[in-house]
């Protein structure tokens, strides 16, 4: 399986987006792949512990557990963090996995990105199944969350109105399609609906083109600049993108103890 890869410029400061990531209740907060995120009693020279948790259903939650560390001072000024996580839940398709977060300061901004990768289990079925939705849908959700991310830090948008202001354009495409498919479909009853000062014909002519266009723009017009978008976030890793070291030092022993 290709490794999940998501990276973001966002014009902050290095210290507060740190905060964003690292603190539980912050990264809960526009991260749209958990529900909750807790950080679990240390344990002395051991890694930081984890749980996590997502809300599937309003009556069903996937939980698992995981170890980070970070590295906040670098000699080339960047940061790092790094994860191994699991989860015994048996409706979880995600078996275990690992990733890592970058943060690379730039005259432009923070190159905040992420790589990660985990093991599906339901054998051949749940491959399948990651293959066609649930990895797709990951990348997906990990890129909208970092442009939620970047909104937060660059406009000061918190993620709630964020998540309001994607929830309402998309009512708005949607009433925008059923408009379209409805001209497209009914051409002459938009015709006699209208004032008679409008020629039936032109409007009877017109409606099918009308709807297309309208179909187009619900479809193909960028989000507002307000609204979290996956698709500005770049999806595929540079060459020179490597994971850490800090990731290769993260043991599944140390998860599993």
């Amino acid at each position: 399986m290709r490794q999940l890869y998501v990276e973001a410029l966002i014009r902050a400061d290095q210290d507060v987006l740190w905060e964003r990531t690292q603190e539980p209740d912050q990264h809960r907060r526009w991260d749209l792949r958990f529900t909750e995120i807790d950080y679990l009693p240390p344990v002395e020279g051991q890694p930081q512990r984890f749980r996590y948790a997502t809300r599937v259903l309003p009556w069903l939650t996937v939980s698992g557990i995981g170890i980070a560390a970070g590295e906040r001072h670098r000699p080339d000024g960047t940061r790092t963090s790094a994860l191994r996580f699991s989860s015994a839940h048996p409706l979880s398709l995600l078996a275990e996995g690992s990733g890592y977060w970058r943060y690379v300061p730039t005259r432009e901004g923070v190159r905040f990105l992420t790589g990660y990768d985990y093991r599906p289990r339901w054998g051949r079925a749940g491959a399948l199944a990651d293959h066609v939705l649930f990895r797709p849908l990951m990348g997906w959700a990990t890129a909208w969350s970092f442009d939620r991310l970047r909104l937060w830090l660059e406009r000061g948008s918190t993620p709630a109105r964020t998540l309001g202001h994607a929830l309402a354009e998309l009512v708005v495409r949607t009433a925008v399609v059923a408009l379209a498919v409805a001209l497209a479909g009914s051409a002459p009853l938009v015709a006699a609906a209208l004032p008679a000062v409008v020629p039936a014909l032109v409007v009877a002519a017109g409606a099918p083109l009308v709807g297309a266009l309208l179909l187009a723009a619900a479809l193909f017009l960028p989000p507002l600049p307000g609204t979290p978008a996956a698709r500005r976030c770049l999806r595929r890793p540079p060459a020179s993108v490597r994971t850490p070291s800090l990731l290769t030092d993260l043991t599944r022993k140390e998860l599993r103890a």
